[in-house]
């Protein structure tokens, strides 16, 4: 599909196909940004939910938007053929079990348009494996978000077809996400990567009683999380060369840099392990419910995107 379509699609509706955590976020923010929504979720419980589960969603998304925007318009469909029709694109949040996510791809070949595409929200499976079956696997693309996805905007992509890449990334840009491009496909693919080899270290920290787990949790965000909001490991170390920059540092702190990497861990979940974080965390805590944590983490990201919005 040509980018110029984008503008004449967008009278048209977007399909979410799974009304869970990733789902309703997906339903909010292109609700939010005035595209039509048809949902579908095999569960009747998530479907009755869904109208109540974007209201949060919604109104942090209204705070920040300083232009009035006419919101699109919530069709909940109870069968999935229903939120396929007249649709140009399709959002697919359902589990992490391949034969789900596969059959969800078999009824959107069935029901869509011919020239509508599907982007899966998988965290962890590669495009390759989800598109064997498909007829026209180059309809499928992998869109990763990062939860809580109407906040974050990064969505990580990957379709060996560029046309098809081309589309939706000028649909998530649209909707005010920040398309990230994979070369090749890889499990997790790039933030889950990132995230997953952070937490290791951060996890062997605890287990070679370096320091306990709300130690670790200060470090980071007072330390390295606060320049990580505004860039990213590359440009962070290159900052760090002095006037030299990166390649500076390579030269004259790449070996010990290299020691460190040699000393990092490579811990295993034991249930005593397991059992540590889960103390750890309840210290923490300190009484505050799931509740209480996702809002105030919202909060603060939602101070930082202002911020950052008002230096870019």
């Amino acid at each position: 599909m040509d980018k110029v379509d984008i503008e004449e699609q967008l009278y048209a509706s977007v399909a979410v196909l799974g009304c869970g955590l990733i789902g309703s976020s997906w339903v909010a923010l292109f609700l939010h940004h005035g595209i039509n929504v048809q949902a579908w979720d095999p569960d009747a419980s998530a479907r009755k939910a869904l109208v109540d589960r974007i209201k949060v969603p919604m109104s942090q998304l209204d705070s920040m938007n300083e232009e009035a925007v006419i919101p699109g318009v919530l069709s909940i469909y109870s069968e999935i053929s229903q939120a396929l029709d007249n649709v140009f694109f399709a959002q697919e949040n359902v589990p992490e079990i391949i034969s789900t996510k596969k059959a969800i791809f078999h009824s959107f070949e069935r029901y869509a348009d011919p020239k509508a595409l599907i982007a899966s929200s998988a965290s962890s499976l590669r495009w390759s494996l989800l598109s064997e079956g498909m007829q026209k696997p180059e309809r499928l693309l992998t869109a990763h978000p990062f939860n809580p996805l109407h906040l974050i905007p990064l969505v990580e992509v990957y379709c060996p077809v560029n046309e098809t890449l081309d589309f939706a990334e000028t649909l998530y840009r649209k909707i005010g996400r920040v398309p990230v491009r994979l070369k090749r496909e890889a499990t997790g693919h790039i933030a889950n990567r990132l995230s997953s080899a952070l937490w290791r270290e951060a996890v062997n920290i605890v287990v070679e009683g370096i320091a306990d787990v709300e130690a670790v949790d200060l470090a980071l965000v007072n330390g390295p999380g606060l320049r990580w909001a505004l860039m990213g490991a590359h440009m962070t170390y290159h900052l760090g060369g002095g006037e030299g920059g990166i390649k500076n540092y390579l030269s004259h702190l790449g070996p010990s840099q290299e020691e460190r990497w040699a000393d990092l861990g490579n811990p295993t979940l034991t249930p005593e392990i397991c059992e540590a974080l889960v103390s750890g965390i309840k210290v923490q805590s300190d009484g505050r419910s799931l509740k209480d944590l996702r809002e105030a983490r919202d909060a603060g990201l939602m101070r930082i995107l202002a911020v950052r919005n008002e230096t870019d």
